[in-house]
């Protein structure tokens, strides 16, 4: 079959387009044919150095994915051949305590599409059934896509870990961005106030035009300042950010006393400074996220279906041109998400 794989660890120069054997179906495992995936920050990492992640080169890459049933065991209830379906990328043991008290996105032996074993930039992957499922109608097969990764990470962020209220104020950086832009969309569904933050001024406006209330241009605008004079000097009740260091500081000074920060990544860097006496004079809460669970998974292609609910691509790339993709993803410039389309084999 023809997949994206990488062979080292680089630039694109270790990114090979080419034939990989088509995976055998087990028991209880789903044969899907991929028709779309969207790309992530974690493809460009495992392509720079993959470090700290268990894998074997060749490596398919691609976390998320959508496509087609190909094959399933007959005694499958939920899934049938030729079913339009989206998959959860995350495979658990189902063993471990984390597990057992149905938090499979904390188990200690995870393994992820793209990253400790091949990925969905591939006419074929196989996976087990409880890591698939059926697609919203409403979409096509590169926003059903988006959802297995951006959308399920920000619904845990907002929804699991800040339990974000109708009333609350939400700030949100770096919009354009996949996860900040599920974020605004699903704050906005829930019925809550969000300012969000670019060093982009055509971003913000889009944003704006997507239902944010207001918006920092991080560059010229300080945004504790912003955002202390947006909301009456008091602070909002929730930060989402996946930015880093760059940002850390105005996030602690933009939260209300007793506010909840939370954070899934750290692009400009891990090792912010903690202004530990802010945290606890204030009584700050901070709250780390990756992914989501499969429950929260089904709630959110439940959602999705109800309030019609659309990822936002940026740009969409045929599987040959996953290149100039990925230069597009590195460069910062995308708003919403880069898909690539896998062709019919």
């Amino acid at each position: 079959m023809k997949a994206v794989f990488i062979t080292g660890h680089g630039g694109n120069e270790v990114v090979e387009i080419g034939e990989r054997p088509r995976p055998a179906r087990g028991p209880g495992e789903v044969l899907v044919r991929m028709r779309a995936a969207t790309l992530n920050r974690v493809d460009l990492y495992m392509r720079d150095s993959g470090a700290g992640i268990t894998h074997r080169l060749p490596q398919i890459m691609g976390l998320d994915g959508a496509g087609i049933v190909e094959e399933v065991d007959a005694s499958e209830t939920s899934l049938s051949p030729g079913q339009r379906v989206v998959v959860h990328p995350g495979i658990a043991c189902g063993r471990c305590e984390f597990c057992q008290r149905g938090e499979g996105v904390l188990c200690t032996s995870i393994q992820y599409l793209g990253e400790h074993r091949d990925g969905t930039l591939a006419e074929y992957v196989c996976l087990p059934a409880t890591n698939v499922f059926p697609m919203p109608e409403s979409l096509d097969f590169a926003e059903a896509a988006a959802l297995g990764v951006n959308h399920l990470t920000a619904w845990r962020m907002l929804f699991t870990k800040a339990q974000l209220k109708p009333w609350e104020t939400v700030l949100i950086f770096g919009i354009g961005g996949g996860v900040s832009l599920a974020a605004l969309q699903l704050a906005k569904l829930a019925g809550s106030r969000a300012i969000v933050t670019s060093r982009d001024d055509p971003k913000l406006q889009r944003a704006l035009a997507m239902g944010a209330d207001h918006a920092i241009n991080g560059t010229t605008q300080d945004v504790a300042r912003e955002v202390m004079a947006l909301t009456g000097g008091r602070g909002v009740d929730v930060v989402i950010e996946n930015v880093g260091q760059a940002v850390w500081s105005s996030a602690l000074k933009s939260l209300v006393r007793g506010g909840r920060i939370v954070t899934c990544g750290a692009t400009t860097g891990d090792q912010p400074p903690a202004d530990l006496r802010r945290i606890f004079i204030r009584q700050l809460q901070l709250f780390g996220s990756t992914l989501g669970d499969l429950d929260e998974f089904r709630h959110l292609l439940a959602l999705t279906g109800r309030a019609a609910l659309r990822p936002v691509i940026d740009s969409r790339y045929p599987l040959g041109d996953v290149h100039a993709a990925l230069d597009r993803l590195e460069a910062g410039s995308q708003f919403g998400k880069i898909a690539i389309t896998i062709d019919e084999p």
